[in-house]
C-alpha cells in the first residue's frame, strides 16, 4: 500500500498517485479577513478533492479564540463524514499555496494518523502546471471508519507556557512578524495588543517560504541554524496556531529531532490573559 514517506509532496507525486483507491485530497482553504488570505482560485479545487472546514468543522466550536484543537470525538465524527479511513492516505493543500494546509497536517498527526502530507506550493502549483482541477462543489461521502487517537504531547496549554517563562525548560518560537514580535506593529485581530510571550525567541514563518513553496533544505537549515545545538523541546506559536504549524512543518523538513508541540491559544490568549 502506498504510505507517505516525506510530510511534503509535489504535484507530480501527486499527480502520479491521483488513481490509487486510498488515497484522499483534503482542500484546506478558509477565508479569513485577520490573515488577509484571500486567493484568486478559492472557487477552484483539485479534481476530487473533499472540502476539510478547518474553521468551523475542525475547531472547537466553544472555545473564545480562533483554530482550536477540537475534541478527538469531534475530529473523528467529523473525519467520518469525510469518508476518510484508518487506512486513508491523505493529501492537504490550500489555494494560497502554504498557509493552512501544515495546520492540518499537524492536526491530524495529533490524532494520531502520520500517513499524511502537505502538496508543495498548494493549488497554485496544481494549476500552474495545468493539472486537472474543477469548480468546488458540496458532495457526501460514504462514512469513513476512521479513529482519533489523541497524542496529548502535541499541544500545550497557556499553563504550560506560563510556567515555561519561569522554568524555561522548552524553547518557545513565534512565527509572527518581527515587527508584530516586537510590539512595533499593530496585531491584525482589533483590540488585541501586540509584542512577544516572555523568553521566547522570533522565527517568522514567512522565513521558510519562497513563492508559496517551501525553501529547499539546505536553505531551511540556513534558518534554523541558531537551533542546531539545541536540546531543550520546541513550542512553536504565532497569531492562533496557524502558521506555528509552517514553521513545525519546516523544521520536520531539515530533520529537528526536538520534541515538538504548538501552543494552540498563541498570542491571541496570552495577550487578552496577560496584561
Amino acid at each position: 500500500m502506498l504510505t507517505i514517506q516525506s510530510p511534503v509532496v509535489s504535484s507530480k507525486w501527486l499527480y502520479a498517485h491521483l488513481n490509487d483507491p486510498n488515497l484522499i485530497i483534503l482542500h484546506a482553504s478558509i477565508s479569513s479577513p485577520v490573515s488577509e488570505a484571500l486567493s484568486e482560485n478559492r472557487n477552484i479545487s483539485i479534481e476530487g478533492a473533499r472540502y476539510f472546514d478547518l474553521k468551523t468543522n475542525f475547531s472547537e466550536k466553544e472555545s473564545l479564540y480562533p483554530t482550536m484543537v477540537p475534541s478527538p470525538e469531534q475530529f473523528q465524527k467529523e473525519c467520518q463524514k469525510l469518508g476518510i479511513d484508518q487506512d486513508s492516505i491523505l493529501v492537504v493543500y490550500d489555494a494560497l499555496g502554504i498557509y493552512w494546509s501544515p495546520r492540518v497536517w499537524w492536526l491530524f498527526r495529533a490524532m494520531g494518523h502520520l500517513n499524511i502530507a502537505v502538496l508543495d506550493g498548494g493549488l497554485p502549483e496544481w494549476i500552474h502546471h495545468n493539472l486537472p482541477s474543477e469548480e468546488n462543489r458540496g458532495e457526501t461521502y460514504v462514512k469513513g471508519n476512521f479513529t482519533a487517537s489523541f497524542n496529548n504531547g502535541a499541544v500545550v496549554s497557556f499553563n504550560d507556557v506560563f510556567e515555561n517563562t519561569i522554568s524555561e525548560l522548552a524553547l518557545l518560537i513565534d512565527a509572527r512578524s518581527q515587527d508584530r514580535f516586537k510590539g512595533t506593529a499593530a496585531e491584525p485581530r482589533k483590540g488585541l495588543r501586540s509584542g512577544g510571550i516572555p523568553k521566547s525567541i522570533n522565527i517568522p514563518y514567512t522565513e521558510v517560504l519562497r513563492g508559496g513553496k517551501f525553501k529547499s533544505k539546505g536553505e531551511l537549515a540556513v534558518v534554523f541554524n541558531r537551533l542546531k545545538n539545541e536540546c531543550k523541546p520546541f513550542i512553536f506559536s504565532c497569531g492562533s496556531g496557524v502558521t506555528a504549524c509552517i514553521l513545525l512543518l519546516a523544521s520536520e523538513l531539515v530533520g529537528i529531532q526536538n520534541k515538538k508541540s504548538v501552543y494552540d491559544g498563541s498570542w491571541t490568549e496570552w495577550a487578552q490573559r496577560v496584561l
